[in-house]
């Protein structure tokens, strides 16, 4: 006897997709985007970058290895939502400790199987991004078109998913002292950064460059985050207090609020760049990097052309700026993401960070 459906997609131009649920039962809106990784949903749900929205999984099998207690990104997962082509609720993992339904019930985080991703994906490559709602499949389309526009659309995310106060991740023999500024700091960031001989003291998107400086770091990490960059101004204003003052990495997020804080433009995607395989250019050597991203915005080049800033990085496939220096101020800000986790592991970015910080000494 075939199953009957018992969820429903529903997209806010209003088409319909039917399904099998799985993770928690929650009814919930958000923006709908693709992420085109074949590993590491684990990463992903867990991921702060994905607060408020629910990512289609361009891979057809999702959840045949589990959950692991070493693999978070962070302890709370927030994404909104899964869609997958198909789920596997029988993961074979020796480290497995939870079914990954099993967490998304335990965080409230509904998700969706049994449709064509595959033409999902496409809808919303052509399309853009769009806000959707997954909901019971006895919800009309007309409900869930009218549940979607009566939701506000959020711009508190990165006060939601950082840290209250300050915390440390400590090495021994340590070289380094680096304070993180935290808009959704990615747990393996600091295990790298850990491994190179740092310290890492970890503090709220609202700390102030005077409160930073006390701590007389070796050098100031901003990380990646959600939402709109323009939505937190006061870290816009922290970068500028920072220039010249301390060496400075900017990662994902870091590098659109670099772009404002020198007076560029940021510009939202069609759809996003999301996934381990977008190849971008390194302008200073000619090499080409294959990229682990997580990112709906991007710095306008030309509004950046006379800020004092040099592009550095570019996306081969659509010339997006990628990653930008202030060498006269110790500056460096890349789009995408040098800790790869998971994702390639050859770009050598965090360990320029911390020759810089030897060079500052």
């Amino acid at each position: 006897m075939a199953r009957a459906y018992d969820r429903v997609l529903i997209l806010e131009d209003g088409k319909r997709y039917q399904g099998y649920g799985f993770g928690s039962k929650d009814t919930r809106v958000f923006e709908l985007v693709f992420n085109t990784t074949m590993s590491g949903y684990q990463e992903l749900v867990s991921d702060p970058g994905y607060l408020d929205q629910a990512v289609v999984m361009t891979y057809p099998l999702i959840g045949n290895y589990g959950i692991t207690d070493e693999d978070y990104e962070t302890r709370f997962p927030t994404i909104s939502g899964l869609v997958v082509s198909e789920y596997n609720d029988l993961p074979s993992n020796f480290r497995c400790t939870k079914t990954l339904s099993e967490i998304m019930d335990d965080y409230n985080i509904p998700g969706i199987e049994g449709l064509d991703t595959r033409e999902l994906t496409r809808h919303i490559r052509d399309n853009g991004t769009m806000r959707a709602v997954i909901a019971d499949v006895c919800v009309t389309t007309e409900e869930g078109l009218e549940l979607i526009k009566s939701t506000p659309i959020p711009h508190d995310s990165v006060s939601r998913v950082s840290c209250r106060k300050k915390w440390y991740s400590r090495t021994p023999n340590h070289k380094y002292n680096v304070v993180a500024v935290d808009l959704g700091i990615k747990q393996n960031v600091i295990r790298c950064l850990n491994a190179l001989g740092c310290n890492i003291t970890v503090v709220p998107y609202n700390t102030t460059a005077q409160e930073i400086m006390a701590m007389k770091p070796s050098g100031v990490v901003i990380s990646d985050g959600p939402g709109d960059p323009q939505d937190i101004p006061c870290v816009i204003e922290l970068i500028k207090e920072l220039k010249g003052k301390t060496p400075v990495l900017a990662i994902g997020m870091g590098l659109q609020l670099v772009g404002l804080a020198y007076g560029g433009a940021v510009n939202k995607l069609k759809s996003g760049h999301r996934g381990v395989n977008y190849p971008v250019k390194n302008l200073l050597n000619g090499k080409v990097l294959i990229t682990s991203q997580d990112h709906g915005y991007a710095v306008d080049a030309d509004s950046i052309a006379n800020s004092g800033l040099e592009v550095t990085h570019l996306n081969i496939l659509d010339k997006t700026v990628e990653g930008v220096a202030d060498t006269a101020n110790k500056l460096m800000a890349v789009q995408y993401r040098p800790e790869g986790a998971p994702g390639p592991q050859d770009d050598a970015l965090l360990a320029q960070f911390v020759k810089m910080m030897g060079e500052d000494k």
